[in-house]
Formats: structure tokens, C-alpha cells, sequence
């Protein structure tokens, strides 16, 4: 496994969530390609979607639902800021994985983390584990309650 892979299943190791890591043959860097080759529900794959402030030293993490799109007005509001997309450099500078493999855990900074609802409808859902091509199971409960995400309303 590749070192952000090895994060993660450390991570979830530390917080005692059991997960399995999975590779996938075709990448995860959409929710459609991950679901189909997971065979789960296009909602149950996680979006991790990093943003930062006006100023790159504050990121923010949007975790959404598969099918569901972050509303950039509608994000302000938890951000307490307007946001942007962050763009690549900030993204690995600031949780140690690149774009593509950006998992909703086990970033080398403290990520301030926003959670879909929807993704609380399922037992299961899918994360991508470090890298394009391996995804891990969780309980989305446990990306709150475990890994301090925050229910906020920040979808169109």
C-alpha cells in the first residue's frame, strides 16, 4: 500500500473504526466510476471536497453525497467565510493528499469538517483512502461522532 493508504488505515486503526480498504481498478475520482465499480448507491460514495478561506492558511472540508454539489452560498454560512475550491498545492500542503485521493481522514493538519445529511441515511458509505484508487467503508455516524464532522447545510 502507498503511504497515504497506510494513513488512513492507521487513522482508522487509532480511532478503533473497524473499515476494510479496498483497491479499485478504475479510479474513484468520481462518485458514478466508484459506485459502479463498489456496486453501491451513487449517494453513499463521500465527496471529500477541500476549500479554503480567503486566505489559503484555513481549509475547510465539505463532505457531500455522491450526486450532491456544494453550494458555495450556501457554505459561507458554516465556513463563516466565503469559500473557495482550494487549489492543488494548498490541498496537499494542507492534509498531506493529493487531489484525486483526498480521504476524509488522516490529514497531517486539523481540517475543519462539514458533513451532507444525506450521506447520514446509510449504514455504509465510501471514502476514498489516500489515493484515486483505494476506497474504505464507514459508518457516516463515525465521520461525526469519531472523526468531528460537522452536520451543516451546504448542498444544492
Amino acid at each position: 500500500m502507498s503511504k497515504s493508504v497506510d494513513s488512513v488505515h492507521s487513522c482508522l486503526a487509532e480511532h478503533g473504526v473497524s473499515a476494510e480498504i479496498r483497491a479499485i481498478r478504475n479510479s474513484s475520482r468520481t462518485a458514478m466510476a466508484a459506485a459502479c465499480e463498489i456496486g453501491c448507491e451513487l449517494n453513499q460514495i463521500v465527496n471529500s471536497m477541500v476549500n479554503s478561506g480567503n486566505q489559503a492558511n484555513r481549509i475547510f472540508m465539505f463532505l457531500t453525497a455522491g450526486n450532491k454539489q456544494i453550494s458555495t452560498v450556501l457554505a459561507k454560512e458554516p465556513a463563516g467565510k466565503p469559500i473557495d475550491q482550494a487549489d492543488p498545492v494548498t490541498v496537499r500542503t494542507k492534509t498531506g493528499l493529493g487531489i484525486g485521493g483526498v480521504a476524509p481522514i488522516a490529514h497531517c493538519r486539523e481540517t475543519r469538517k462539514f458533513i451532507d445529511r444525506t450521506l447520514l441515511q446509510f449504514q455504509e458509505v465510501w471514502a476514498t483512502a489516500g489515493t484515486p484508487n483505494h476506497v474504505f467503508n464507514i459508518n457516516p455516524d463515525d465521520l461525526v461522532s469519531v472523526f468531528g464532522s460537522q452536520l451543516a447545510d451546504f448542498v444544492e
